[in-house]
């Protein structure tokens, strides 16, 4: 079930503000096979979670899609801020280079890539997109929570280790397939790749995606078994669903958990957004 529409709705004081509901589809509330049980640890065991029913977004927030969101509230455009922790050890060089072509411009992102998702989005801009648009809208809206986003990844099939099956096809998603081309790639306008089941788009490949949970190496074993939340806290934060930049295809699969510090923001990061009501 997809749906979408734009609402023009009362942004703050008498401020109106035109916002563009995002195309959402509908995820049944039941329970799904969490995990996998022959990779990484921190993806066991494999569990059975009940979730309950909600909507998310088909697509990873755009670059347009967030300009209104800049122009509306002044927020900070996309740029090479303080750096993130990921690029200690020599590596902002190339993170500074990498990142160059996503830098927003006079409040702008480039020019032919409103389209494509938007990146350099660091976990605190993404609740602050998310806090716009429910006031925006009139409903809530927020980050996907990890058990949310791996549901919605499935497609409502158990066991796969991709959205379409268990083998990597670079004819479905947008990754590094051959590592020398790295600095000639890049993201993807959102839905150039075939949906998952649930009429979802690039929940492989394309840009890491953030979720709302703390990240918890053990939190499987203990974990709720309805609507689990992740830990109450932590040092690390969690994206999912691998990028561009990835040669490592380990890294696309539905139940990968890749950590981060919190402060990280990258050229390959980016997130969609999840209405429960």
């Amino acid at each position: 079930m997809v749906l979408s529409r734009t609402l023009r709705a009362r942004a703050s004081g008498d401020t109106m503000s035109l916002a563009a509901a995002p195309e959402l589809a509908r995820i049944p509330a039941g329970e799904f096979l969490m995990g996998a049980a022959d990779v990484e640890e921190d993806e066991r065991p494999v569990h059975r979670v009940y979730v309950s029913e909600f909507f998310i977004g088909r697509f990873a927030v755009t670059q347009d899609e967030y300009a209104r969101f800049v122009r509306d509230t002044g927020h900070p455009a996309p740029a090479v801020r303080a750096l993130p922790l990921i690029t200690a050890g020599g590596r902002d060089t190339v993170f500074r280079e990498m990142a160059a072509p996503y830098v927003w411009t006079d409040g702008q992102p480039l020019a032919g890539h409103g389209s494509h998702p938007v990146v350099l989005i660091r976990y605190e801009d993404a609740v602050a997109y998310c806090a716009w648009l429910s006031q925006a809208l009139g409903r809530v809206v927020r980050l996907p929570t990890e058990v949310e986003w791996e549901k919605a990844a499935r497609g409502g099939v158990d066991g796969l280790r991709y959205p379409w099956g268990d083998d990597c096809d670079p004819s479905r998603c947008n990754f590094l397939v051959d590592a020398s081309t790295k600095r000639l790639r890049g993201t993807r306008p959102t839905g150039t790749y075939p949906p998952n089941p649930y009429g979802l788009y690039d929940m492989s490949g394309n840009v890491w995606e953030w979720v709302s949970d703390w990240y918890g190496s053990d939190y499987y074993a203990s974990s709720e078994q309805r609507d689990p939340r992740g830990p109450q806290s932590g040092t690390m934060r969690i994206v999912r669903g691998g990028s561009w930049v990835n040669e490592d295809v380990g890294m696309l699969r539905c139940a990968y958990r890749h950590k981060v510090p919190p402060d990280t923001y990258a050229y390959s990061i980016g997130f969609r957004i999840v209405c429960t009501d």
